[in-house]
């Protein structure tokens, strides 16, 4: 129209030159995030946030600086992965993220409450609402590669994420159990419809090697992720483990310490975003 001014937002025509109005939200303008890569699963339990804080000690092992922003506002379990306790502090610009041994920058609600015990119950938009300020109010510094540990499921919180965030990949976690073919399915094709690209698979506790002869042993059965993996032409990037060792340096705070040896494949498929 001749009388366009260019901002659809405030203009209630219907044509044809007509742009949808961006949901992104603008990053705190302290912050530097280069790169959004969001971890998924479609059902809780497959160890999500595990592979999550691997993901992030791996990547910070190549030099990159690293982000974790718990996105699972009922179930937070980032602080506890890493042994943190609080924020670094706040100012007039922003929430300053905890700081781990190793540099990893680390942002969750338990870092709020006053004790990590309390739930938080609220509803759907309030919890959403909360992560979206994870992104607008604090202030990521300098981050490479930022993990979003997503809640499980596609509900509000993985569609505000996918909407407000500017997330340039996504990796799914799974098991091997049979219900997984569903649920991986029904991942995939959220993501596709948010038109996010999915980087490929990891599957969790995929196997268990016997202490004695060192044989690998399918607690949960044969896994079908390769056929499901080639319905939609997608890699599986990794396949990992039942450790006990994991568990428990994940409860005592220590993923730092841990091998990420298995990780290097999905953070080389990472790094080509």
């Amino acid at each position: 129209m001749s009388s366009c001014n260019g901002n659809c937002s405030s203009c209630g025509s219907d044509c044809a030159d007509r742009t949808a109005e961006s949901l992104l939200a603008k990053l705190n303008p302290k912050s530097r995030v280069k790169k959004v890569i969001a971890v998924v699963s479609g059902k809780g339990g497959v160890g999500k946030s595990t592979v999550t804080s691997m993901l992030a000690v791996a990547m910070s092992r190549r030099g990159r600086r690293v982000g974790v922003l718990d996105a699972d506002i009922t179930g937070p379990s980032a602080p506890t992965a890493f042994g943190v306790t609080e924020c670094r502090m706040a100012d007039q610009d922003g929430l300053y993220p905890a700081l781990t041994e190793g540099g990893i920058q680390v942002m969750s609600i338990n870092l709020l409450l006053d004790n990590n015990t309390d739930p938080v119950v609220w509803r759907g938009p309030v919890i959403a609402g909360a992560v979206k300020q994870f992104w607008t109010d604090v202030i990521w510094e300098d981050v490479d590669y930022l993990f979003v540990d997503m809640p499980p499921g596609t509900g509000d919180v993985p569609l505000t994420v996918f909407q407000s965030l500017p997330v340039d990949g996504i990796i799914i976690v799974t098991s091997p159990q049979d219900l997984v073919s569903m649920i991986v399915t029904k991942a995939v094709k959220m993501a596709n419809m948010m038109k996010i690209p999915v980087l490929g698979f990891v599957e969790n506790y995929s196997y268990l090697s016997c202490p004695d002869c060192g044989k690998r042993i399918e607690v949960f059965g044969k896994s079908h992720l390769d056929d499901i993996a080639a319905q939609f032409g997608l890699p599986v990037l990794a396949r990992l483990p039942i450790d006990p060792r994991v568990a428990e340096s994940y409860d005592a705070g220590k993923m730092e310490q841990i091998s990420t040896e298995d990780m290097e494949p999905v953070l080389d498929r990472i790094e080509m975003v």
